[in-house]
């Protein structure tokens, strides 16, 4: 089973880039994040004729979404707020196959990170904390096959950024946000796929800033963008890829796929 994960960064607008992802690519199922976009005017045809028929969507005007498409059918699909600004960040499908998906899209928090003067801050903090809260409280991490994906918004590791000591005050590599996405995947057990596979020591991103008049030369990158798995799959993984040439592509979002390769279960 191949899944991926990308922050579309509007749906609509990248649809031809996602059909051409989905042909090259193949995955049995890829999540989407930042969709922008009323689940009824989601362009379900394009990835339908492309063996897509299993959709589920979960969006909202203008800002944030999230959706799963998949070749896979779907037992049940559900949402649920970890934030009480009742964005649409969260979406989780049960496959045929019995993995359990969830689709995450983290608050990016705004620039300055200081909870008490930046609501935005102080909203992904709460988030994070609210996602650690609700797995620990569930009792199948070994048993669930599960897989969680999505844009998190922060690029936990030294080598996940270009400049571990220049960005330790940036928002999404503070220790407070790298501490708190720590807690929520130490709360299911979770395995760092990409991680599982590259070096720790190895610089490795999935996000280039549109500021950059060159992404590539300056390469001034951070991993926000993450596939975990639970105990009952990570003997189950075969591979991993970023695939950061999408970020070259004309009118590219500025987050490429992370796609991750498992056995069937």
């Amino acid at each position: 089973m191949k899944v991926a994960t990308w922050n579309i960064n509007s749906v609509r607008l990248r649809a031809k880039l996602l059909a051409r992802f989905l042909r090259e690519h193949q995955p049995d199922v890829v999540a989407l994040q930042e969709t922008k976009v009323e689940n009824g005017l989601f362009p379900r045809k394009p990835f339908e004729k492309l063996g897509y028929v299993h959709q589920a969507i979960h969006g909202q005007k203008g800002y944030h979404g999230v959706a799963v498409l998949s070749k896979i059918p779907f037992r049940k699909t559900e949402t649920q707020d970890f934030c009480r600004e009742k964005h649409a960040r969260h979406l989780c499908v049960t496959l045929e196959n019995g993995v359990e998906l969830h689709d995450f899209y983290v608050p990016a928090g705004a620039d300055v990170p200081d909870p008490d003067v930046n609501p935005k801050f102080a909203h992904k903090l709460n988030f994070l904390g609210e996602m650690a809260r609700q797995f620990e409280k569930r009792a199948d991490r070994n048993t669930q096959p599960a897989i969680l994906v999505g844009d998190l918004n922060v690029a936990p590791l030294e080598h996940d950024v270009w400049s571990h000591k220049q960005l330790l005050d940036v928002v999404s590599h503070t220790p407070v946000e790298t501490n708190l996405l720590g807690e929520a995947k130490a709360a299911f057990e979770w395995t760092d796929v990409t991680r599982e596979f590259v070096p720790h020591d190895e610089k490795s991103y999935s996000w280039w800033s549109y500021r950059a008049a060159d992404w590539q030369a300056s390469n001034r990158g951070r991993r926000l963008d993450h596939i975990w798995v639970s105990p009952a799959l990570k003997g189950a993984l075969t591979g991993q890829e970023i695939v950061s040439k999408m970020r070259g592509w004309q009118r590219a979002s500025d987050h490429v796929p992370v796609v991750a390769e498992i056995e069937e279960v």
